[in-house]
């Protein structure tokens, strides 16, 4: 036998002896103790071999490792962790039940051994937030906001106070996917950006994904806002609820079959209208929404869970004119156990948002919207400790209506019209791989395959070279293009399609048990687009798909990141760097006019947007005080070139400024525990003012003065910060009574800054001069509320 033969021999003989080694799986779900709720992202860490796992967002956990007796160990933020022996010699099904750090029972604990998520995890640009963490910080008139919450995030900005929506490193609001138990929200403000849709009380999970996006989610070109309701106490029936100065909440949760169904159920309401109305004050500005859960066990491998949200803003003015807009959704989910190391989960999902305008002076009503239909259904597959297989199928049917307009009665003068609508297709499948190479490496890897079909009934319009858009030489502008004719499409009929392959990796190379290097690559395909000149979103706004000339934006990211925990996770640090770079964002042509625009393609181009920066976030996670100080340097840009040599493009062809390009970004959050009675926090909040575009200048026309503008974005309002505090007092801390409560009380901008939300121009009628004219939306801002549960 030679010195090849041997060796080869000897690499057969180890590997097999490997394979041999008997192997066993651990399963099983893991819950909250007293209400029996699922628990999303718990660690299972097993010392003895260096292994572990997290449980899934039904609170599914699987691992797969030799025979053997261990001790394992489950840890979760804000929960007691707990630790049991096993002795694994064939597959075991074991649930395990954690209790909250307020429940100081009596039960095995051990240090919290979390280092493992963030250190060896092939996962960057997340974040978790706890509702605990959220519910602690200050906030607008005492109403705890999930929004508001992370834009005290590194690399979260949003268009200012009273604005809607959020942007994430340096994208728009459109560009983020936002969800509620996998239902799409459209709209995730109240009162026109004053308050979120999310309700703090029914939500059990929240978590931001700003890069390394897995391949399951797609349809936007930003980010993913995933979060979660609770199910519901399957075990004993409980009410909790807050009452604020301009709105409350109740919610009302218990068993439908003891420790096996539940249901949940909750709303809020806001009445500063009521005091208007005491006032003589004919205006209203209020909103209400519902959230509504059912969730049964049928065995130990299958469980249904139904889960809803309706909720509405309305708005009027004298009487006159009355706005109405608001989401609903409505999600059937089947959990099924295929064996112990075969998860899956098949959703039914509706969802729709709604725009209404009554018009009563000018006589007529507008309605618009967008609706989807989604199945989908979602694999994963635990082969190994060191090897886990994410994959599924979905498909979105979408129907758009941007606009009917109906008259109000039969002598308003109006004519009914409406809006051509419009029907799209988006099928997609995945395959996700999380992969451990060793103890030091970890990867993630996967595909997303996804394609659009703008579907018919449909007519469209055709132009000359296809340019919806044309350029005028003579006067160095864009312009409309004169249609050529029409091509009609039937029922179900492909107006356009694309497909598009969506690639995602990211690695992680751990230098030790406390530091490690992370890089991430991901391509994410949008085809919704929203039609908006805003910085921020209005509910005026509308959705449209891609179509032969507005085409679907293709975003490409890379980040490189480094993770340190200190003092056995008291502290910890973040540092991320990215790049990203966007094609087909759209731009409008100077003039553009985008309200019941039958044809909008004639007012946009397919621009570029890019955007990189660096994001540092510093954690103090344990203690009487813990928090957090984050600082984002960034830069965020768009162009829209000529599309020959003729034509200048917007802003010269050059990169300008986005909207949404805030240079600094500096916030401080803190919470501190004084005593059992008194819990004080504070935030901090510092960022660039918002591009935009001042006038320059002015000339005389026929006695008319007309404005210059100059270049797009190349000023800024001022600059924009607040601070903010509160302080929490628990009356009866240690009571065993079942009714318990808490004051908040809270102070929003604290030395009464006059943040600029826009700068206008107009002429001074005294003296002819030009003057600039600030809009701020907040001042000094008390709030106080009482929380009680029961």
């Amino acid at each position: 036998m030679n010195k090849l033969q041997l060796t080869l021999l000897m690499f057969l003989i180890v590997i097999s002896s490997g394979f041999s080694q008997e192997r066993f799986t651990l399963s099983g779900t893991i819950t909250d103790l007293k209400s029996n709720e699922t628990l999303i992202g718990v660690n299972v860490f097993i010392p003895e071999i260096n292994a572990g796992t997290t449980t899934n967002e039904y609170g599914f956990y699987s691992i797969t490792i030799p025979k053997g007796t261990y001790k394992v160990q489950i840890s979760y933020l804000g929960y007691l962790t707990s630790e049991q022996e096993i002795t694994l010699d064939k597959n075991i099904k074991n649930n395990f039940s954690l209790s909250s750090e307020e429940e100081k029972i009596e039960e095995v604990t051990i240090n919290d051994d979390r280092k493992a998520t963030n250190i060896r995890k092939a996962e960057m640009s997340v974040n978790k937030l706890s509702m605990a963490t959220i519910k602690k910080m200050p906030v607008v008139l005492g109403e705890t906001d999930v929004l508001k919450s992370i834009l005290l995030l590194p690399g979260v900005t949003n268009a200012g106070e009273g604005s809607s929506g959020f942007n994430v490193r340096g994208g728009a609001a459109d560009q983020n996917l936002i969800l509620l138990d996998e239902a799409s929200i459209f709209n995730s403000s109240h009162v026109f950006g004053f308050f979120s849709v999310f309700n703090s009380d029914a939500i059990k999970d929240m978590k931001l994904y700003k890069g390394g996006i897995p391949a399951r989610y797609g349809g936007r070109a930003s980010s993913v806002l995933d979060i979660y309701q609770k199910d519901g106490n399957s075990k004993e029936f409980h009410m909790n609820g807050g009452i604020g100065l301009i709105s409350s909440r109740l919610l009302a949760e218990g068993p439908i079959v003891k420790d096996r169904g539940s249901f949940l159920i909750g709303g809020r309401a806001s009445y500063m209208h009521l005091f208007m109305k005491l006032s003589d004050n004919k205006n209203s500005a209020y909103f209400y929404d519902l959230n509504a859960k059912a969730s049964y066990k049928l065995n130990e491998n299958n469980s249904l869970y139904l889960s809803g949200y309706f909720g509405r803003d309305v708005f009027s003015i004298d009487g006159s004119f009355e706005n109405i807009y608001g989401n609903s959704t409505l999600n059937l989910r089947w959990n099924h156990l295929f064996s112990d190391r075969l998860f899956s989960n098949l959703s039914l999902i509706y969802s729709d948002y709604y725009y209404g305008l009554d018009l009563d002076f000018i006589g007529f009503t507008w309605d618009s919207g967008i609706k989807n239909y989604n199945i989908k259904y979602d694999f994963k597959y635990y082969a190994t400790d060191d090897f886990k297989l994410n994959y599924g199928v979905n498909g979105i049917y979408y129907d758009f209506n941007p606009g009917t307009i109906k008259p109000s009665d039969a002598n308003s003068g109006i004519n009914y019209d409406q809006l051509e609508k419009k029907k799209a297709f988006e099928p997609a499948l995945y395959l996700d791989a999380e992969h451990d190479l060793g103890k030091r490496i970890s990867i993630s890897y996967g595909m997303r395959y996804s394609l659009f079909y703008r579907l018919g009934r449909s007519t469209v319009n055709t132009y000359a070279n296809d340019q919806a858009v044309v350029f005028n030489p003579e006067l160095q502008i864009y312009e409309k293009a004169k249609p050529t004719g029409t091509v009609t499409y039937d029922k179900n009929e492909t107006v356009a399609d694309f497909s598009n392959l969506e690639p995602r990796a990211a690695i992680s190379f751990q230098l030790n048990e406390n530091q490690s290097i992370k890089a991430s690559y991901n391509r994410l395909v949008q085809y919704l687009q929203l039609i908006s000149n805003t910085a921020s979103p209005t509910p005026l706004d509308i959705w449209t798909p891609s179509d032969n000339f507005i085409k679907p934006q293709k975003m490409d990211q890379v980040a490189l990141g480094y993770f340190r925990n200190f003092k056995d996770n008291e502290y910890s640090l973040e540092a991320e760097t990215f790049y990203k770079k966007v094609k087909n964002r759209l731009d409008y042509i100077d003039g553009a006019d985008l309200i019941a625009n039958d044809a909008i393609e004639q007012v946009v181009l397919n621009g570029e947007m890019r955007a990189y920066g660096l994001e540092i976030l510093f954690r103090k996670n344990e203690g009487r005080l813990n928090g957090w100080v984050s600082y984002t340097l960034s830069k965020s840009q768009q162009r829209t070139k000529g599309r020959n040599e003729f034509e200048t493009g917007i802003n010269d062809g050059q990169w300008y400024n986005s909207g949404y390009d805030k240079t600094h970004n500096v916030a401080v959050t803190g919470s501190y525990k004084y005593t059992d009675k008194w819990t004080f926090g504070a935030n901090f909040a510092l960022q660039t003012g918002q591009p935009v575009t001042y006038p320059n200048g002015s000339y005389q026309y026929q006695g008319l003065t007309i404005v210059n503008y100059g270049l797009r974005n190349q000023d800024r309002l001022p600059l924009y910060h607040h601070l903010d505090v509160s302080a929490t007092f628990t009356p009866k801390p240690k009571s065993k009574r079942r009714w318990q409560s808490e004051w908040v009380f809270s102070i929003y901008n604290l030395y009464n800054r006059q943040n600029a939300a826009s700068i206008s121009f107009r002429q001074n009628v005294d003296n002819g001069s030009n003057e600039a004219i600030r809009l701020s939306i907040f001042g000094i801002v008390p709030g106080v509320s009482y929380n009680f549960k029961f």
